[in-house]
């Protein structure tokens, strides 16, 4: 699939679901301190997603935290009560999500047709404010209400686990 398409598919379940989003467009941005050159234009809370893996590479977990967040996987490992984590490969990450890099985040979970990968989301995220996701491309940016990604996840299947990071 192509990131078009990826990222139509994401529109079409918000639409179809009745969720209320906005969408900028900008420059890729890659890393969570990319997000300071769109901060201005997308109010509300950015966030930066890992998409990890354990030691076998058999599990999968997408973590979402606030873009300041500082998240030690050692540490997080033991929350989540996997063995030791790592990030997921490029290749993982596609065959996966069908995603590349510096595009993961919970709407990416709607390519997850195996419901392969556990969510979680750091609780400083959860505060009621409006929240910013690339919609499975890193050139642009939806800001959508917490209540709107919690139908968004509720209506692809996805459970959300709320984690103190």
């Amino acid at each position: 699939m192509n990131t078009i398409e990826n990222e139509q598919k994401v529109y079409d379940k918000l639409d179809e679901l009745g969720i209320k989003y906005s969408v900028i467009e900008h420059e890729p941005v890659y890393t969570a301190a990319d997000l300071e050159l769109i901060k201005d234009r997308a109010h509300g809370i950015h966030c930066k997603n890992l998409f990890l893996r354990n030691a076998k590479g058999d599990k999968y977990y997408l973590v979402t935290a606030k873009d300041d967040a500082d998240i030690d996987i050692k540490e997080l490992k033991d929350k989540i009560g996997s063995t030791r984590l790592s990030f997921a490969s490029s290749e993982r990450l596609m065959k996966v999500l069908g995603l590349t890099p510096g595009s993961v985040n919970p709407f990416s979970l709607l390519n997850d047709t195996e419901k392969e990968v556990t969510f979680y989301i750091d609780k400083n995220v959860l505060t009621g404010d409006d929240l910013n996701f690339h919609p499975n491309t890193n050139s642009k940016t939806v800001t959508i209400s917490l209540d709107g990604i919690k139908k968004y996840l509720n209506g692809i299947g996805v459970i959300i686990n709320p984690i103190d990071l």
